[in-house]
């Protein structure tokens, strides 16, 4: 893979930050666009899109240096090159949902509405992220010398082990997101309560995550009971259940009237 498009003199392009950009913008551009058919200020979510694009990117960094701190700790600068890649996706899903949380209230925006408006292109934004990391080498997988797909990283700059056959665990994990993306717009169409499509994101994602999960070869993301259930098959456990609670709540409480 190619972790660094190119470099000129001090300038640096790396194929990471450039697909978390290509997704952000491709996220942006289909919020935009069901902002203006639900009637909500397009300005406004754009502005809220942004700051959860930045809470995002902190609550994720933040995570990933919680997991790597004896390496953080001699290398402090490093910890701002989030661009290079280092970022875990569960701590960067609560900084957006807090920033949605937070900034909803200020803008006086329908909380539930917009996120439900904005998850599809979370989706689609973490697609495009996963193909960063596949480039990066980062949340690389096992070794699979007998599968047909397996990939054999060699770029030097490379995260992922050099001339050993593992699993493509960044494109699984990217097309379980186009799954979902794809799920989420088919369900809009029919929505029946205002924070469906948030719950129903959570508990797709929660499942694909885990078995995506069981074919992860780096070994920072940490266990919870080794080598059964790994810190993120453990948070997805807790993210299905919040989802699903969620769900049978709002659906209670928060029917959209089609009258």
């Amino acid at each position: 893979m190619h972790p660094l498009l190119f470099k000129i003199g001090f300038l640096k392009l790396h194929t990471y930050g450039l697909m978390i950009v290509i997704g952000f913008l491709t996220g942006l551009y289909l919020v935009r666009i069901q902002a203006r058919k639900e009637g909500l200020n397009e300005d406004r979510v754009i502005d809220l899109s942004f700051w959860g694009l930045a809470f995002g990117l902190l609550g994720g960094r933040i995570v990933y240096i919680i997991t790597r701190l004896d390496y953080f700790s001699d290398h402090l600068m490093e910890i701002f090159y989030f661009w290079e890649g280092g970022l875990v996706f569960y701590g960067g899903f609560l900084g957006g949902f807090f920033a949605f949380w937070f900034f909803s209230k200020r803008y006086k925006l329908p909380m539930l509405k917009v996120i439900d408006l904005a998850v599809p292109s979370l989706a689609i934004a973490h697609m495009f992220g996963r193909f960063g990391c596949f480039f990066a080498g980062c949340c690389y997988g096992r070794p699979a010398p007998n599968v047909p797909w397996a990939v054999t990283f060699s770029d030097p700059l490379s995260l992922a082990p050099a001339g050993v056959p593992i699993h493509p665990t960044q494109l699984y994990d990217a097309l379980n997101a186009f799954i979902i993306f794809c799920t989420l717009i088919i369900v809009r169409r029919h929505k029946k309560f205002e924070g469906q499509l948030i719950c129903i994101y959570m508990m797709l994602y929660a499942i694909g995550r885990s078995v995506v999960e069981v074919y992860r070869g780096d070994t920072i993301r940490g266990f919870v009971i080794d080598p059964w259930l790994s810190t993120s098959q453990f948070l997805s456990i807790l993210v299905f259940i919040l989802g699903a609670y969620l769900y049978i709540r709002w659906s209670k409480t928060r029917a959209i009237s089609r009258a």
